[in-house]
């Protein structure tokens, strides 16, 4: 037997606060399956496509059947992920006719690309033709293989925090947030050639800033109490919330994975919180200014963030386009344009 300090180097364990599988040598396996199924489902239900026509929308998501996993070995990441997916899609035609058809992806796996996904939509037998079904199977198709690629990407970022530890010198690192080619290829990720991630461990975190803004056919009243309101909260994120409206007020979203503080209310003209994912490090906040700007018959919402995770930045600004702007407008009618 070694004496004590002696040995492999591999073995030994750093001092650090929790003393566990340092520079993740040893294997380690992490089950995404829940996630996954609850990702998915939040990504698809609400995907809205429209034209000339009328619209359609995935009303329900009916099936979501495998199973989804994660190895850590030597500080690189391995996926695993095999689905079926089956789902409901509603139309309605301009003269209020409306629509119901299926939606059924047999091979979402780690073994296909993306451009391989077979995405099959059919308009239910007792149905009576109509050109929503080509519009479905044209932009809807597409607009559902967009949010199962970024389902990819938020399964090699966002689940993935926490699985490559820092050590006692410095900060780990994960994939970059890119997901311009979501591959679907069984995948490994280098925890020493990556952009680094926020862990909780004492470790300054690299953050940006940025904005985003929108218009919106409504006024910086009503556009403002949108925001402070807890019906309309959950109106346009159709799930439970808890808002209080307030200077000092918390609140939180979309089964609990946003939450934060309103720090700052001047009415009708801005609002300022603290704001957060529930899986970024312990109290760390980004500080989100929205001021609302009056354009006559339009209000201009100009929303200003500072202090982002940068692993962070692109699922934040795609989560303010779709979770906020495209969903108020589509629950509240406050759309800017007609597609």
């Amino acid at each position: 037997m070694a004496k004590w300090g002696e040995g492999d180097p591999r073995w030994i364990v750093e001092e650090r606060a929790d003393a566990t599988n340092v520079n993740n040598w040893h294997w380690t396996e992490r089950d995404a399956t829940n996630w996954s199924s609850d990702k998915l489902k939040a990504l698809l239900l609400g995907l809205r496509v429209e034209n000339e026509d009328g619209s359609c929308e995935v009303t329900e998501v009916s099936k979501v059947e495998g199973e989804a996993s994660i190895n850590n070995r030597k500080g690189k990441l391995i996926f695993f992920y095999e689905w079926i997916l089956k789902a409901t899609w509603t139309g309605q035609s301009k003269a209020g006719v409306k629509y119901k058809g299926t939606i059924e992806v047999p091979n979402l796996s780690d073994e296909n690309d993306m451009e391989d996904l077979d995405i099959c939509v059919s308009l239910n037998k007792d149905e009576p033709e109509t050109p929503l079904t080509h519009l479905m199977k044209s932009k809807g198709a597409e607009k559902i293989r967009e949010a199962l690629g970024s389902y990819v990407g938020f399964l090699k970022t966002e689940f993935t925090q926490g699985m490559i530890l820092p050590t006692a010198n410095g900060m780990a690192k994960l994939p970059s947030t890119s997901q311009s080619k979501a591959k679907l290829n069984k995948t490994e990720i280098s925890s020493s050639s990556s952009t680094a991630a926020p862990i909780n461990t004492g470790v300054k975190i690299p953050t940006c800033k940025f904005s985003v803004k929108d218009t919106f056919l409504t006024s910086p009243a009503e556009l403002y109490r949108v925001f402070l309101n807890q019906e309309m909260v959950q109106a346009f994120t159709h799930a439970p919330a808890t808002v209080d409206g307030e200077r000092g007020g918390k609140f939180r979203l979309l089964d609990g994975n946003i939450l934060g503080e309103f720090t700052e209310l001047v009415p009708d003209e801005k609002i300022v919180m603290k704001w957060r994912y529930n899986n970024w490090p312990c109290e760390h906040y980004a500080t989100i200014s929205m001021n609302f700007v009056d354009r006559s018959s339009e209000t201009e919402l100009k929303v200003e963030c500072r202090g982002v995770p940068d692993s962070d930045e692109e699922r934040t600004k795609e989560g303010w386009k779709r979770y906020y702007f495209e969903a108020i407008k589509q629950t509240f009618g406050y759309g800017a344009r007609l597609f």
